[in-house]
C-alpha cells in the first residue's frame, strides 16, 4: 500500500493557472502509474490526466488537454498536476490515486487504481 497526500489547491483566478502536488510513502511509488480525478459539487468523479511509473506516456481528458500537464519525479515521490487557464468548471476536489506494480502501463479508470488520496479543492469563481 501507498498513503497519498495531494497539496496546492484553493482559490485561482479564472484564466490563472493550478499546479497540485501528490506526495507519497513508501518506495513502491516508483512502480506505480498515478492518474488524478475530480468531484465537483454534485457530480460524479472523473478522470483528469494520469501518467505511467516512469513518466514516458501521459494521458488527458478532452476537458484539459491542451492546457495541462502531468509531471512526476520519483526521486521525490511526487506526481504533478498543472492546469492553465483555469475555467469555472475546473472547480472541484482533486484526486490522485495510484496502482502499484503498473510498470509501464497506462490506466484512466477510477477503478483501476487501489489507493486514494483524500483530495484538496479548488475553487474557480465565475
Amino acid at each position: 500500500q501507498v498513503q497519498l497526500a495531494e497539496s496546492g489547491g484553493g482559490l485561482v483566478q479564472a484564466g490563472g493557472s493550478l499546479r497540485l502536488s501528490c506526495l507519497a510513502s513508501g518506495r513502491a511509488f516508483s512502480s506505480a502509474s498515478v492518474g488524478w480525478f475530480r468531484q465537483a459539487p454534485g457530480k460524479e468523479r472523473e478522470f483528469v490526466a494520469t501518467i505511467t511509473s516512469g513518466g514516458e506516456r501521459t494521458f488527458y481528458a478532452d476537458s484539459v488537454k491542451g492546457r495541462s500537464t502531468i509531471s512526476r519525479d520519483n526521486a521525490k515521490n511526487t506526481v504533478y498536476l498543472r492546469i492553465d487557464n483555469v475555467v469555472p468548471e475546473d472547480t472541484a476536489v482533486y484526486y490522485c490515486a495510484a496502482l502499484l506494480s503498473a510498470w509501464g502501463l497506462i490506466r484512466a479508470k477510477a477503478y483501476d487504481f487501489a489507493n486514494w488520496g483524500q483530495g484538496t479543492q479548488v475553487t474557480v469563481p465565475s
